[in-house]
């Protein structure tokens, strides 16, 4: 089996953003040389997030706005009593989730006609890492 590791690195230049990795990992695959087996993307950070998806602005938008909802920015997490201000990056990042594992066949991703590999920041602004393990044949 052959195992080949990468990481990406990401600043984003905002709080939050959404970066689309598929030919990024498309490119990895590739260079690993595996035509069998799974490609694993995982965010190295609590406050960030990997997800497939369509990569469609207005989703990505509705996305942001459901997550906005759903974990608002505010003062009132008890997280902030420990002198940080991103408790709802966290919480954002454990509804999109850190990591995703994506099929490979015949050497390449096998993904749905419109899915599409994200990187999810939600507190940003600072380098971050991604983990990117292509196993297989």
């Amino acid at each position: 089996m052959k195992v080949t590791t990468e990481y990406l690195i990401f600043h984003t230049k905002t709080h939050r953003a959404y970066v689309h990795l598929t030919p990024q990992i498309e490119e990895i695959v590739r260079k690993s040389g595996v035509r069998e087996g799974m490609v694993l993307i995982s965010a190295m950070h609590i406050t960030a997030g990997i997800y497939v998806n369509d990569n469609e602005s207005g989703l990505i938008e509705d996305i942001d706005q459901w997550l906005e909802k759903l974990a608002p920015a505010n003062p009132h997490y008890k997280h902030h009593q420990t002198g940080e201000d991103n408790g709802d990056s966290h919480l954002k990042a454990l509804l999109i989730h850190h990591e995703v594992i994506v099929p490979i066949t015949t050497g390449k991703l096998d993904l749905g006609r419109w899915q599409r590999i994200f990187y999810a920041e939600f507190d940003g602004q600072r380098d971050k890492r991604v983990i990117v393990k292509v196993m297989g044949e």
